[in-house]
């Protein structure tokens, strides 16, 4: 079946739309979270959560804006930043396992398997060194541009300026 049809009639609330939907892009999602909220429970439990609000809010999708992929996957890595930022979950994160930091410095410098499930890795590594940067930091890795801005030591407006162009590079690399 046609991705138009499917969001189309996921618009219309069919049910056998939002499964077909859920199925094709659930994997994907899970692991966008995960690489931002490092814990696989909760990175479930926010990917439910995810689709229950592009269910409740799939009025707002407009292809003329963008691709449903790229507006789902937008939910998630807001809804996964959002639960970062929650008191409730930086509470469970102060007697954190060893193994959490070891996972950090192991995926600092590279993408995420985890990532690649939604098979961008390849093209982003095509990328300048720059560019692999700022695109790990802003969408594997859930950093607010500001905070990107910090780590990386550039002015916020640089960050927002390479962003775009290298998200431009990107699209056209996975468009070619």
């Amino acid at each position: 079946m046609q991705l138009e049809t499917l969001v189309k009639q996921f618009k219309q609330k069919d049910e056998k739309a939002f499964e077909t939907l859920y199925d094709m892009y659930h994997e994907s999602m899970r692991g966008v979270i995960f690489n931002i909220v490092r814990d696989a429970d909760i990175a479930e439990e926010i990917m439910q959560d995810v689709f229950i609000k592009a269910w409740n809010n799939a009025s707002s999708y407009s292809s003329e804006k963008g691709r449903f992929f790229t507006w789902i996957l937008n939910i998630a890595r807001n809804a996964a930043i959002d639960k970062t930022r929650s008191k409730a979950f930086k509470n469970s994160k102060q007697n954190l396992d060893s193994n959490f930091f070891v996972d950090i410095l192991e995926t600092k410098d590279s993408l995420d398997e985890t990532t690649n499930s939604i098979g961008i890795a390849k093209f982003v590594k095509q990328l300048s060194k720059k560019c692999i940067e700022i695109i790990e930091l802003l969408y594997f890795k859930g950093y607010t541009q500001s905070e990107a801005s910090e780590s990386l030591e550039m002015p916020i407006g640089t960050i927002k300026t390479r962003n775009r162009n290298c998200i431009k590079n990107l699209r056209s690399l996975v468009l070619e």
